[in-house]
């Protein structure tokens, strides 16, 4: 038997009362007497009645919930950001509707048109690494429409960003390989022309100048779908190991790119670190269980979605239209395991 709410229809063909009566009582109208407010709470209590969400949010002109797009659920980091952000969005009585891009430019924008069309009061989002095109997102911006990036942010929409200090997380990883003794260094990266990309190859670079080190463009590695798919990541340590002068260290620059580089290498049969060492971004704590942990640059990802939260609300509780934006950036911590070997000269 299919279940049916009870609706205000239904407490008032029970009570012979209009529905008007009905509405008002439920909303505590001064029009109606106590007795009968008492009369309609008590029978809507008997059949469980609950107000519409949908004709609350129609007569409010809010729906009381936010939409996050990720580009995976499953990725430790996104899973983090969206506990912070649910911890911000409940206290606040929203709901979040959370959805994935798979990497694809196409789903992100039939999703935004999905989330736009339930009537969300705003969207959280990290851009998935296909998306150039930004007309679907300034379309909704010009409208109104509060937005705020984190993560993988935009720099043409003129909104509330949060992210971390990529190139200080990217400098301070490869300044510790270097560190460990290891010089030839490859790095294995997202898409190109990501924000997260731009800035941590750039950090990674900067550790390498700084002592004196220039490497050749073959040992960067662009994974266009940011390591979900395994292939492509298998395919860019492949190319590293056949190099003529095989670098002795990798520095992987998101949390699908690291494991997936373990798993190549593992495939490969090449042991961590002995015979290639390897550092990345990231936040899984299943890191900390390896026979040897990594040392990862680890994200305060659940902070991340707290403020990225506290921000979008403040656009949608706004009274007036804000024209002063914040970026807010948060600092990344390098996890260091309490023996990390050195390489033997």
């Amino acid at each position: 038997m299919k279940y049916k709410a009870a609706t205000i229809k239904d407490i008032a063909q029970a009570l012979h009362l209009s529905t008007s009566t009905v509405s008002r009582a439920l909303r505590d109208s001064h029009e109606i007497s106590a007795a009968t407010k008492q009369l309609v709470l008590e029978h809507a209590a008997q059949l469980n009645y609950h107000p519409n969400p949908i004709a609350l949010s129609l007569k409010e002109k809010k729906s009381r919930s936010i939409g996050v797009i990720v580009s995976e659920i499953a990725n430790s980091f996104f899973s983090q950001t969206i506990n912070g952000i649910e911890s911000v969005a409940n206290e606040h009585g929203y709901t979040v509707i959370i959805s994935q891009s798979h990497e694809s430019f196409e789903k992100e924008v039939r999703t935004l048109q999905y989330l736009a069309s339930r009537s969300i009061d705003g969207l959280l989002i990290s851009v998935s690494s296909a998306t150039k095109d930004l007309t679907h997102l300034k379309a909704l911006h010009q409208y109104g429409f509060p937005i705020v990036f984190f993560d993988r942010i935009v720099e043409d929409i003129a909104t509330h960003k949060v992210m971390v200090d990529n190139f200080q997380g990217a400098y301070n990883a490869t300044m510790h390989l270097l560190s460990q003794g290891y010089k030839r260094i490859a790095c294995i990266t997202n898409s190109a022309h990501l924000s997260i990309t731009k800035e941590r190859v750039a950090g990674y670079l900067a550790a390498l100048e700084k002592h004196g080190i220039k490497p050749p463009p073959s040992l960067i590695k662009y994974c266009f779908h940011g390591g979900m798919l395994l292939e492509e990541v298998t395919d860019a340590v492949a190319a590293l190991l056949k190099e003529k002068r095989r670098p002795d260290a990798i520095f992987t620059t998101s949390d699908k790119l690291t494991t997936g580089c373990m798993r190549a290498l593992k495939k490969a049969q090449i042991a961590i670190p002995g015979e290639m060492a390897l550092t990345g971004f990231s936040n899984s704590e299943l890191i900390e269980l390896l026979h040897a942990p990594l040392t990862v640059v680890r994200q305060p990802a659940f902070e991340m979605g707290q403020v990225a939260t506290e921000l979008l609300l403040q656009l949608i509780e706004s009274k007036r239209p804000v024209k002063d934006f914040e970026t807010r950036v948060l600092q990344t911590e390098l996890m260091i395991p309490p023996v990390a070997p050195k390489k033997k000269k």
